[in-house]
């Protein structure tokens, strides 16, 4: 048995956590990698000398922010039990099909899949030359149907986790049984 099964039903802990419960821890992680984000920002401009803020940084600041979240994401997922502090506070645990921990190079194929949350409708806003209002309407837009398109597979795991090989899981086996908050 996985050592995340419940003592009960052995496959309660396949079950998703609900839609509502990925999307508030989601949303949660948005607001911590704000943090993240912010102290990468700053060893950012104490390497460069503070001329981070030059034009000419533009794309290397974005690839020192890509590497920084992905070792924090992929750090979380597979070094610890599968969690980020996002997903501890709303009892999701990230595994692999089998219910195991991930390994390094799981974890790190589910972030870059991850990205299919933002990549393509920046890149439709980057293409059409959409302004800020418009391109986060798309984005808002893509996001809701990303979400909602977990309701197509009879497991409700999110495309880019069944493309990676990996799972979101309830933490807590006794939740797993318990109906939704929301």
């Amino acid at each position: 048995m996985p050592p995340f099964a419940s003592a009960g039903d052995p496959l309660d802990f396949l079950i998703a956590p609900s839609l509502g419960r990925r999307i508030a821890a989601w949303l949660y992680e948005g607001v911590l990698l704000f943090g993240v984000a912010f102290m990468a920002n700053l060893i950012f401009a104490a390497l460069t000398h503070g001329r981070g803020v030059l034009p000419a940084y533009r794309h290397p600041i974005q690839i020192f922010l890509f590497a920084i979240i992905g070792i924090y994401f992929v750090w979380c997922w597979s070094k610890g039990p599968g969690q980020t502090l996002a997903m501890k506070t709303w009892r999701i645990r990230a595994v692999d099909t089998r219910g195991q921990r991930l390994t390094g190079s799981h974890a790190l194929w589910r972030y870059l899949l991850c990205w299919v949350w933002f990549l393509p409708p920046l890149a439709a806003a980057a293409w059409f030359k959409l302004p800020l209002a418009a391109s986060a309407a798309l984005c808002l837009i893509w996001v809701l149907i990303w979400a909602l398109a977990s309701r197509l597979r009879p497991d409700r795991q999110f495309w880019h986790d069944v493309w990676a090989g990996t799972r979101l899981v309830n933490a807590d086996p006794v939740r797993a049984a318990a109906p939704p908050t929301f």
